[in-house]
């Protein structure tokens, strides 16, 4: 748990006057379950854009595999798997040819569980990616992103906008790929009931900046109130003001 897959230091990065992140520094250690939890537009998904190399740094380092994600795109890609809420597939693709293609950049790629994981969850070969719906599409793509079994699983608001039956897939997908000795995941979300159904470890950010950053048990125990354990949600109230979620409301 010692060795860090992310690590993170001083990262600051502005767009015009705002400041996106502010000096933000996280270590995500190797077969952890790393919650990053905030509201929307609290700076998680361009802390994320970092990590996958689709920013570069302006200030402070970035190194995920201890290699910088810009100068090596290919060699940090290719142990990641990706899932975000925009999740943009090619509708024109059929399920089976897009799971075809896809394999073709892993020379990982376990074709016996990219099946295993189509069947679960009732994926028609056939169909073509346009005709599926929003939570069929977003089993696809946690498909692509977990079947070339990677290091590291990199998941930005994965369910938001999904109905409870294909939240708990991707949270069973998860719980799944952690039971993976090695395995790594990065989950952000503002729906904090679901990453403290599965993190080890959760860093709370609020406009750019780290508010709390320790275990998830650390976290409950610190903030234990007449003897009751508050949830992530009252938690992250306490720091903040306002709960995580309140930009959906």
């Amino acid at each position: 748990m010692s060795e860090s897959v992310i690590s993170v230091s001083e990262l600051t990065r502005r767009f015009g006057a705002t400041t996106a992140l502010d000096s933000v520094s996280v270590s995500l250690p190797r077969g952890a379950v790393y919650g990053l939890v905030g509201a929307n537009g609290a700076g998680k998904t361009t802390l994320i854009k970092h990590i996958l190399g689709l920013l570069r740094a302006e200030r402070g380092s970035v190194r995920v595999f201890g290699l910088d994600p810009v100068a090596e795109p290919v060699a940090v890609l290719s142990r990641i798997g990706y899932l975000s809420e925009e999740n943009d597939l090619p509708g024109w693709m059929g399920v089976d040819e897009l799971i075809r293609y896809t394999s073709a950049f892993y020379p990982k790629w376990d074709d016996a569980y990219a099946e295993e994981l189509r069947r679960a969850f009732a994926l028609d070969p056939a169909a073509k990616i346009k005709d599926l719906s929003r939570g069929q599409k977003a089993r696809m793509g946690l498909l692509i992103a977990l079947a070339h079994r990677p290091e590291l699983l990199v998941l930005d608001e994965p369910s938001s906008g999904l109905d409870p039956i294909v939240r708990r897939d991707i949270l069973g997908a998860v719980i799944r790929t952690i039971a993976d000795e090695g395995r790594t995941v990065l989950f952000s979300s503002h729906l904090l009931q679901e990453v403290e159904q599965v993190a080890d470890h959760v860093t709370m950010i609020h406009q750019g900046a780290i508010v709390l950053s320790a275990p998830l048990d650390d976290i409950r125990e610190s903030h234990r109130i007449a003897g009751r354990v508050p949830s992530l949600d009252e938690i992250f109230v306490a720091h903040v003001g306002t709960p995580a979620s309140a930009a959906d409301a």
